[in-house]
C-alpha cells in the first residue's frame, strides 16, 4: 500500500511539472557549470552577392541554443532537459525541468528478509529554480529511490520516509560576483558520485558512496577565482539536524579538460542519534577525498581516493573506532548514435578486529570489499534506457555481515535496468 501510495502521489506532482513545462517557452539562454553564461548569440548571414543594389537588411543576432542548467549537477552520460521558462511574478522567470523513471533489479545471496527482484519508481521528479538576479533559489521535490551496492534494497516510500523527504534538495542563493552563499538543504561536497541515479554515469552508487553522506542541510560558502574553485560549509552531516560538521572543497582546472579536487569534512562535535539517514558511525566520522577528473571529447575518467577516520567515543555509543581507505575508478565512454558505456572498478578495506570490539564499517571489523559495476546506456531525445551488472566480493567477513539469508555469503551479484524521461 505504500508504493501505490508512493506512485499515485508521484504521478500528481509529474503532472503539475509537465503542465507547467508544455505551457512555457524554452530557455533561450542558460547557464554553464559555474553558473555563468553558456553561449553568445551568434550574428546572421550576410546579404546575397547577387543583388547589389537592394540594401542589406539590418543584420539581427539570432538567440544562443537552448542548453541544460548546472543543477541538478550530471556526471554523464544523462542529462538535464533543455529547461521551459515561465513567468512567476515576483519572483521573476523561473525554469522547470524533472525526470520520471523506473527501475528493475535482481540479485543473489539476498539478505534476511529481502526480496530478489524488484520493480520501482527511481525517479519522479520536478525540479524549479531561479538562475538570474543576485538572489535565487533551487528547489527539489518528488518521489525518489537511492540504490546502492552491498546494502540491502529499500522501497522507493521506504526511502522518501525514512531519508529527506519529498524534498530533498533545496536552497537560497545570494551571489555577488564570483562568491555566492547558499543556505537551505544542500548537495554534500563529499564524494565522486551524486546522490540520485539520475545523475550517475551507474545506475547504483557503489561501496566508497556508503560511507559518504549526501544531504546537508546548512550554509555554503563558494567562490571562483581563474582556475580556482572553493567552497566551505557549515552543515548537520549526515541529516542530523545538529550543526556540528564543517565541510570544504579546493579545486584547479589545469585546462577545460583536467581538474583535480580536495575534499575534507568531519563531525566537530559529537552525537549519539542512530537513524537510517544519520547513522551513528559515520555521522561522527571524518573524511577526505582526492579526485581527479579527466572529460574531454567521448571520454569522462574520474580515479579518486577516500579516506574515512570514526574515533573512539564511548559516551556516544562508539566504543573501538574504525577507519577505511579506498579507491575507485569512474569510467565511461559515449558511443555514436546515442549509446555509451560506463564501467566502475573500486576498492575499500577497513580497521581492527572483532576481538578488540572495533566496530564494523563494512563487513565485520577488518573486512575488505571489491566492487565492478558496467553500466551500457541508450539515449535519443528525452528517453533513456540503461541495464546494469555488478557483483561485490567481501572478505575477511564476519559472520553474519556479509551476503545471504545468514550473512555468511562472500559474493552478491546484482543485475539492473533503469529507464524513464528527462522533460
Amino acid at each position: 500500500m505504500k508504493s501505490i501510495r508512493c506512485i499515485r502521489w508521484a504521478a500528481a506532482i509529474l503532472s503539475l511539472g509537465l503542465a507547467v513545462g508544455v505551457a512555457s517557452v524554452p530557455r533561450a539562454q542558460a547557464q554553464d557549470a559555474a553558473g555563468a553564461t553558456a553561449s553568445t548569440a551568434q550574428q546572421g548571414q550576410p546579404a546575397s552577392a547577387s543583388s547589389p543594389q537592394t540594401p542589406a537588411p539590418a543584420q539581427t543576432p539570432a538567440a544562443a541554443a537552448p542548453m541544460p542548467l548546472s543543477m541538478p549537477s550530471m556526471s554523464g552520460p544523462l542529462s538535464t532537459a533543455i529547461p521551459h521558462e515561465f513567468d512567476a511574478g515576483p519572483f521573476g522567470k523561473l525554469d522547470v525541468t524533472g525526470i520520471l523513471s523506473g527501475w528493475g533489479s535482481t540479485q543473489g545471496n539476498t539478505d534476511f528478509g529481502s526480496e530478489a527482484t524488484i520493480w520501482d519508481i527511481s525517479n519522479a521528479q520536478v525540479f524549479v529554480q531561479k538562475t538570474t538576479g543576485w538572489w535565487q533559489f533551487y528547489l527539489q521535490a518528488g518521489a525518489y529511490n537511492i540504490p546502492d551496492l552491498g546494502v540491502p534494497y529499500l522501497s522507493t516510500a521506504d526511502t522518501i520516509k525514512d531519508f529527506w523527504g519529498a524534498f530533498p534538495q533545496g536552497y537560497l542563493k545570494l551571489v555577488k560576483g564570483n562568491f555566492s552563499v547558499e543556505i537551505g538543504a544542500l548537495p554534500t561536497l563529499i564524494g565522486a558520485e551524486y546522490t540520485f541515479s539520475f545523475q550517475n554515469m551507474n545506475i547504483e552508487r557503489g561501496l566508497l558512496w556508503n560511507q559518504e553522506n549526501a544531504v546537508n542541510r546548512g550554509i555554503q560558502l563558494n567562490y571562483t577565482h581563474k582556475k580556482w574553485t572553493t567552497a566551505l560549509s557549515w552543515n548537520d552531516g549526515f541529516y542530523s539536524n545538529r550543526y556540528t560538521w564543517i565541510t570544504g572543497s579546493v579545486a584547479y582546472a589545469f585546462n577545460a579538460s583536467n581538474t583535480l579536487s580536495f575534499v575534507a569534512g568531519g563531525n566537530a562535535g559529537q552525537y549519539d542519534k542512530n537513524t537510517a539517514a544519520t547513522p551513528l558511525f559515520l555521522n561522527n566520522e571524518q573524511i577526505y577525498n582526492i579526485i581527479y577528473t579527466y572529460s574531454h571529447g567521448p571520454w569522462i575518467i574520474t580515479p579518486y581516493l577516500q579516506f574515512t577516520n570514526v574515533p573512539t567515543i564511548p559516551k556516544v555509543g562508539i566504543p573501538v573506532g574504525a577507519s577505511t581507505d579506498s579507491g575507485a575508478l569512474l569510467l565511461a565512454y559515449t558511443f555514436k548514435h546515442g549509446f555509451s558505456l560506463a564501467v566502475r572498478p573500486e576498492y575499500i578495506s577497513s580497521s581492527g578486529s572483532l576481538a578488540n570490539g572495533t566496530i564494523n564499517l563494512l563487513y565485520g571489523p577488518g573486512s575488505n570489499a571489491f566492487g565492478f559495476t558496467i553500466t551500457p546506456t541508450y539515449v535519443k531525445g528525452a528517453f533513456f534506457a540503461r541495464g546494469e551488472f555488478a557483483v561485490v566480493h567481501a572478505s575477511s567477513i564476519t559472520p553474519g555481515d556479509a551476503f545471504g539469508p545468514l550473512g555468511t555469503d562472500a559474493n552478491q551479484p546484482r543485475g539492473a535496468v533503469e529507464m524513464g524521461f528527462m522533460f
